[in-house]
């Protein structure tokens, strides 16, 4: 008999216990997330509309990292939103890369001053996206290095701005990994074949997070958000060590409970050893199946149960736990981790009647 992978659908027959919840069981900040096209396309609806949502899923601010390089979304961004709710939303820039190769070795310095003016302008981070490391091109043509040290200006300027920087760089490990029947994203890989990244041609994994664990040491007085547990969620004794080592250095785990829920021992001493360093955030946009699913795997010691309300789910053919933490660690996870870096109100973060 054959059967094609795409059509392989297993129901597990294992009798677990359930959790029905419907979120966060506390006011929470989502502190990686969008708008546009990776957040469901919410910017194609009205304001008041998305801040409904908001309160019904129990988020009490939402950080939008779409602003981008110029002033045509950021500005649209802050006078929809920001505007009309300054304590619930903020937008991050970003960074033109392409600009390198047209302004030559003045693209660092013209990359800082525009820093500058997104935060006059409102804007209250800066985004790093994944090709920084992976395509970005400096202007002789060469491939830039995730810690070239042509671009410090740009860290140094967010430092002396007070913005955090939201880095991802590199991507799951298994990306960089030959496509072969032994890459456990085998098939993920076979339906996204941009997603892979072997070296040759590109950096190898190890070069990519290194680069990144270097500029995070070097400019101390920047704060740094690793996106996707520090872009290493397969090590998490990798991302321990570093948290450890640079104070200025804080994550989220949006988009990795995948990895996060199939160790739960580990990632569970993970999250109590750094409970003041990691922020909530899905890179889902304001999805409420979304929100569902990581409040039961944050809250709840439920067992073998899915990270994806997709019939197969996406980024790996297994299941994940739950982690259970501790009221006083789903606090400082959910809002007042953010609530310190962003200079938030302080929210009373009692659990509810969300789970049962």
């Amino acid at each position: 008999m054959t059967l094609l992978l795409s059509e392989f659908c297993p129901k597990p027959r294992l009798v677990t216990h359930v959790t029905k919840i419907a979120g966060p069981s506390m006011p929470f900040v989502d502190a990686h997330n969008h708008l546009g096209q990776f957040g469901g396309g919410w910017d194609q609806r009205p304001a008041a509309e998305f801040f409904d949502h908001l309160d019904a899923t129990n988020c009490v601010h939402y950080v939008d990292l779409d602003g981008g390089w110029g002033e045509d979304i950021l500005d649209d961004r802050l006078k929809r939103y920001k505007e009309k709710a300054p304590d619930r939303y903020r937008v991050f820039g970003g960074v033109n890369w392409d600009l390198w190769a047209e302004e030559g070795a003045a693209f660092p310095e013209l990359a800082a001053k525009r820093l500058r003016v997104q935060a006059a302008r409102g804007a209250e981070g800066l985004k790093i996206w994944k090709p920084f490391g992976l395509t970005v091109k400096d202007d002789q043509g060469n491939l830039a290095r995730v810690d070239d040290p042509r671009l410090a200006s740009i860290w140094d300027t967010a430092g002396e701005l007070g913005l955090p920087v939201l880095v991802h760089v590199a991507d799951p490990v298994a990306f960089f990994d030959p496509v072969t029947p032994e890459n456990e994203r085998w098939d993920e890989l076979g339906n996204h074949p941009e997603w892979s990244f072997p070296s040759p041609p590109y950096p190898t994994f190890k070069t990519i997070i290194e680069g990144f664990a270097h500029i995070v040491r070097r400019h101390s007085h920047t704060t740094f958000i690793g996106a996707h547990v520090g872009c290493y969620a397969e090590n998490l004794a990798w991302v321990s060590d570093l948290l450890d080592e640079c104070p200025n250095l804080m994550i989220d785990f949006s988009a990795r409970i995948a990895e996060l829920g199939r160790v739960p021992y580990a990632a569970r001493k993970f999250m109590i050893r750094h409970a003041d360093r990691i922020l909530f955030g899905t890179d889902a946009g304001p999805d409420l199946d979304a929100y569902a699913i990581y409040a039961r795997f944050l809250e709840t010691d439920d067992e073998y149960f899915s990270y994806s309300p997709d019939p197969v789910p996406g980024q790996g053919r297994w299941m994940i736990y739950g982690l259970h933490l501790p009221t006083d660690v789903l606090t400082k996870i959910y809002h007042d981790n953010a609530a310190r870096l962003f200079g938030l109100g302080r929210v009373q973060a009692n659990a509810d009647s969300r789970t049962g």
